[in-house]
């Protein structure tokens, strides 16, 4: 494919040469970012966020009952470990049994309550301003006041 251009001298010849980089430095930013942009699409942090929302892992919670079968596992493990770390195999083996029934028993609606009140528990309470007296320019000693 050639192009044709009016080119009487070597002037015009360095301005069209200028021009024809210019271009070119354009069109290489250009490809850069929209090649970044695509590769972004399918980094894995992106595709966490546009598949796995909070409604869609409700559903597949209600459906397979992850969670439940994650916290029969975990928890037992977790007290085991920070709790009951220095009891007894017997102790240690009751409270397995315990905790992964318990762990059963939760599904993502309480994991998401119990996490909600525990962050709620190290938040800053906002203080509340009682609203200031409204003058609305009656005088004290009027009767209607």
């Amino acid at each position: 494919m050639s192009k044709k251009y009016n080119i009487n001298g070597l002037q015009d010849l360095n301005v069209k040469l200028i021009s024809l980089k210019v271009d070119y430095k354009m069109q290489e930013t250009m490809l850069k970012q929209d090649a970044q942009a695509y590769v972004k699409q399918f980094t894995p942090g992106n595709l966490i966020k546009k598949y796995v929302t909070p409604t869609s892992l409700l559903k597949a919670d209600d459906k397979l009952n992850i969670s439940s079968k994650v916290m029969s596992f975990v928890l037992p493990v977790l007290m085991n470990g920070t709790l009951f770390r220095g009891s007894g195999f017997i102790t240690k083996a009751l409270v397995g049994l315990a905790t992964s029934k318990v762990g059963k028993t939760l599904d993502a609606e309480h994991i998401s309550s119990i996490f909600n009140s525990v962050t709620g528990l190290f938040k800053k309470k906002k203080k509340v301003k009682s609203p200031a007296f409204a003058d609305y320019g009656i005088p004290p000693d009027s009767e209607t006041y």
